[in-house]
């Protein structure tokens, strides 16, 4: 029995509306909220998980604009609908500072951008769940690049790519499945191996030479704007730790933080099967190569307080291990001085990073010290002390340089004698 499929259609400001269908909705509701700063913080396959609005980091805002978006997808509302709830939301928040405010034009063209994306790459999303059906598959395994009628605009190559059919495996649709840019309303249908055929006679089944060439201005297939080459809903089993590792390191520290925390519930998993994976290779192969592992993040308040207090501002907000410290001569130290952390203890560090005892700033290194609970009572507290960059670099991590056991007794004589200040 064929696979029911859902087409879009258009309201009166010409902006595609799909006909709701489960998929695209069951797609756009699993996203989670994600505080930004710019619209390029993520980029093409990483939407699948993360839901932005640039400029957006209250967790309260986002949430308002993500509950529009999904009854503008459930009740097929149009545009004018979403424009006034966005203004709705706006004034609610008192946010301010947003691209296009300050202008009826701009105020225009910015829900329109935040709505027409969302609605074509969640219903891209959809369609593609849909079309990689496994039973509508063996019917129709080919794949035609369909380009809009009547757009005021239209883009030549995607003209170009009208009529074209490929096996759905082909490596254009990873980066061509539509929609391919701002505004973009072309869509893909299945076909039978019967119109491949026909376009193998009519040869239109190839992609044009010239096809995966790089812009070097999007960094993206010549004809597709940047950040949108990629297959909406084709990366939605994408790890969160992926993304967080990505980008976490080139945010700016507040935005960074932010994103983090939005993440910490969901990525908890991920990220601690990955440290022990890191933890277990390195213990494994106890030889310096530079290995790191991300194990937490900065919080907001201790970044403020960092700017306030001290005048020093992070420039991300990444909590990294490297192999060196679990094997280098700082470590060996520790071990003779009979103070350093076991396995096990290094084992539960990320657990414990997300929610010190105490966060400390010593006035002696310029250093963060995060105080945590031992596993064993008897002795004492842990300390990890870690460094962070003041400017961005590439590959330079806020990087954990220590990790050892203290008596609480030390650390409040130090606190008293103004060699560390409580961030918290």
């Amino acid at each position: 029995m064929p696979v029911a499929i859902s087409f879009p259609g258009k309201d009166a400001n010409g902006v595609t509306v799909s006909n709701p269908f489960a998929e695209q909705l069951a797609f756009f509701k699993n996203k989670l909220n994600l505080p930004t700063d710019r619209y390029d913080d993520i980029l093409k396959s990483a939407h699948d998980r993360a839901f932005i609005v640039a400029g957006a980091a209250d967790a309260d805002l986002l949430n308002d604009l993500n509950g529009a978006i999904v009854r503008a997808i459930k009740d097929g509302r149009g545009l004018e609908a979403f424009r006034k709830e966005f203004k709705d939301i706006v004034l609610k928040h008192g946010w301010t500072g947003w691209a296009g405010e300050g202008s009826t034009a701009g105020q225009a063209w910015r829900t329109r951008v935040i709505y027409q994306t969302n609605m074509a790459t969640s219903y891209a999303a959809g369609r593609w769940k849909q079309l990689t059906d496994p039973k509508l598959l063996a019917e129709r395994p080919y794949w035609k690049y369909v380009h809009a009628d009547g757009v005021m605009h239209p883009r030549p190559l995607h003209v170009s790519w009208d009529g074209l059919v490929l096996p759905h495996d082909h490596p254009f649709w990873q980066t061509h499945f539509p929609p391919n840019g701002w505004g973009c309303h072309c869509t893909v249908v299945a076909v039978s191996a019967k119109e491949y055929a026909k376009a193998q006679a009519e040869g239109r089944a190839e992609p044009p030479p010239g096809w995966d060439q790089i812009s070097e201005k999007t960094g993206a297939p010549v004809g597709i704007d940047q950040g949108w080459a990629y297959a909406p809903g084709a990366n939605t089993e994408r790890s969160f730790k992926d993304l967080i590792d990505a980008k976490l390191i080139n945010l700016d520290a507040p935005v960074g933080a932010a994103m983090y925390a939005v993440l910490a519930p969901v990525l908890k998993a991920e990220r601690n099967a990955a440290y022990g994976e890191f933890l277990a290779e390195v213990l494994a192969d106890p030889v310096k190569r530079g290995r790191t592992s991300i194990v937490g993040a900065i919080e907001r308040s201790t970044l403020q307080w960092l700017a306030e207090q001290v005048g020093v501002a992070p420039a991300s907000a990444e909590i990294a291990v490297q192999d060196g410290l679990l094997i280098g001569k700082k470590a060996q130290r520790h071990q003779l001085a009979g103070d350093a952390l076991t396995p096990d203890e290094w084992a539960n560090l990320p657990t414990q990073l997300d929610k010190p005892e105490q966060v400390l700033f010593d006035t002696r290194t310029g250093k963060l010290l995060y105080i945590v609970e031992s596993l064993d009572d008897r002795v004492g507290k842990l300390a990890v002390e870690f460094d962070f960059k003041q400017k961005r670099a590439l590959g330079e991590l806020n990087m954990i340089v220590s990790g050892f056991k203290v008596p609480a007794e030390a650390v409040e004589a130090d606190i008293k004698g103004g060699f560390l200040k409580v961030v918290k």
